[in-house]
């Protein structure tokens, strides 16, 4: 049976490419081609395929055993916290910051006179632990995208989101008002899958281990 690989859409996924290739994995080439309907593909090695998948699932794909190791987003696995999952390797891919935002014309939330407040985030759990740790209740509104929409039209007050730039931000008339965590991209893997092949892991984790060092 094939060691999986699941990968992230988007983005990431070409950041990926020079560390596939620098770990000797060669996918079949529609992989990074967004308009291919195929989902999972061959590589260069008879034991490995490659699934490419939404971000946010790549983690549950992993968690659960129908991939065995993945390239996961900081972000993703802070909100999930499966404990399934062992995380051997940062890959330096990826960067980028969880934050709050709100609108930049208004004044400033005093988050020391709240004790709740309404927020529109994708990261319901990791948003709410983030404000319980301030001690206020935050009410999640949880949207899958477009935020930057929530606050001026009255749907929260403040935002949590994945920024890289913030010109999305400053594009939508918000601002960072407070940066929750650093993230870059993991390498993961199912532990299970660990304990019961780990030859066959462990020589996948290794690869991108010198993939990094070169």
């Amino acid at each position: 049976m094939s060691i999986v690989l699941a990968l992230p859409k988007g983005r990431i996924l070409d950041e990926c490419a020079p560390l596939l290739a620098a770990a000797g994995i060669t996918p079949a080439a529609d992989y990074a081609d967004e308009s291919s309907r195929r989902l999972r593909f061959p590589t260069n090695h008879p034991g490995l395929d490659v699934i490419r998948v939404r971000s946010f699932d790549v983690a549950t794909f992993v968690a659960f055993g129908a991939a065995e190791i993945g390239i996961c987003g900081g972000d993703v696995l802070m909100e999930f916290d499966y404990p399934e999952i062992y995380t051997p390797l940062d890959l330096d891919i990826g960067h980028c910051r969880v934050s709050v935002a709100e609108p930049v014309d208004d004044t400033p939330t005093d988050l020391a006179a709240q004790s709740r407040i309404r927020v529109a985030s994708k990261y319901p759990n990791l948003a709410k632990k983030h404000f319980a740790a301030k001690g206020i209740q935050a009410e999640i509104v949880a949207l899958n995208g477009s935020m930057e929409l929530a606050p001026g039209l009255g749907l929260s007050r403040l935002i949590v989101d994945l920024v890289q730039t913030g010109n999305t931000l400053k594009a939508n008339g918000l601002r960072e008002s407070d940066i929750i965590a650093n993230v870059s991209s993991r390498l993961i893997v199912n532990r299970i899958a660990l304990k019961t092949r780990p030859e066959e892991i462990t020589q996948w984790i290794d690869r991108f281990k010198q993939a990094l060092a070169a």
